[in-house]
């Protein structure tokens, strides 16, 4: 038995020895050496691993940036000091990115949009939703139980008193979370320069739909009209062409209900003319609750 046992421990430790000395070997005709610059970029980084920039965190951008892949001025969380600063470490132009950020294609908060049944369970959209969509009488409408704000890392997402997010720019790193986590698709990732917008998704027509919410898109074409060659109809609702100049609030001023919008960078979303003005800021009697 002893002899047995002996056995079994030298041929352990011999199958031991030979995988050690083969990690060996290859770690020796494998090893890539790591650019030392690899750290200090890094850390020049907001180091919040947003994937704005279109990399799974702020070290594979800092990999991409060693490798001249990429310029700096690509982060977009980073300021203009900072793109400075990596670019004159690397020798390398500052480069520009234009500002992305998150925009939501709802503006029916409790005060303007109605409720068809009184959700009372988790609070969550995503948990919402699966009672046959929620308790919104529009069901193509934001929930308003603020999953986006909870799933939000940077704090560019806060709930208004009427149960509606808004998006703060400055903090908005277009990360993509709470695209994810809209269990309605309302929100999508823009430029910031797309200022006009069309605050809606409803797929319904008619006046009828204001019975709902009073700031729905009715499908009555004015913007198309006013707007030729930059926003169309489609399936019931406007759609801007943003290859086209888009820099006109004109398709905003005829519609009847402000469902499409100009969002100005400090005053947020502006309604036309002919939008009637919102005077309710309390939730609707028959909003949820």
């Amino acid at each position: 038995m002893t002899a047995e046992v002996l056995t079994g421990v030298g041929a352990l430790g011999g199958l031991t020895f030979t995988l050690a000395t083969l990690l060996v070997v290859a770690n020796r005709r494998l090893h890539v050496e790591e650019d030392p610059r690899l750290d200090v970029v890094e850390d020049m980084l907001p180091r919040v691993n947003c994937g704005a920039c279109g990399y799974p965190g702020c070290r594979p951008f800092a990999e991409a940036l060693i490798g001249r892949e990429v310029l700096p001025g690509k982060c977009t969380v980073s300021d203009a000091a900072g793109h400075e600063t990596i670019a004159a470490f690397l020798g390398v132009d500052v480069g520009a990115e234009e500002k992305r950020v998150a925009r939501l294609a709802c503006a029916g908060g409790n005060n303007v949009a109605r409720a068809r049944a009184h959700y009372d369970g988790v609070t969550s959209c995503r948990a919402a939703s699966l009672v046959a969509g929620g308790g919104k009488a529009c069901f193509w409408g934001c929930l308003g139980l603020g999953d986006c704000e909870t799933a939000c890392d940077f704090d560019a997402i806060r709930m208004d008193p009427q149960g509606l997010p808004q998006v703060d720019e400055d903090l908005c790193t277009a990360c993509g979370d709470c695209v994810e986590v809209c269990p309605k698709d309302l929100f999508s990732i823009h430029p910031a320069s797309h200022r006009l917008w069309v605050a809606c998704r409803s797929l319904g027509a008619g006046d009828g739909l204001l019975e709902d919410c009073a700031v729905a898109c009715t499908a009555c074409g004015r913007c198309e009209m006013d707007g030729p060659g930059l926003v169309t109809m489609q399936g019931n609702l406007p759609v801007v062409d943003y290859s086209a100049d888009h820099t006109t609030r004109v398709p905003i001023e005829r519609c009847p209900t402000g469902a499409i919008v100009w969002i100005d960078a400090v005053a947020g979303p502006q309604r036309g003319r002919a939008a009637p003005p919102i005077v309710r800021r309390t939730a609707r009697p028959d909003a949820a609750t």
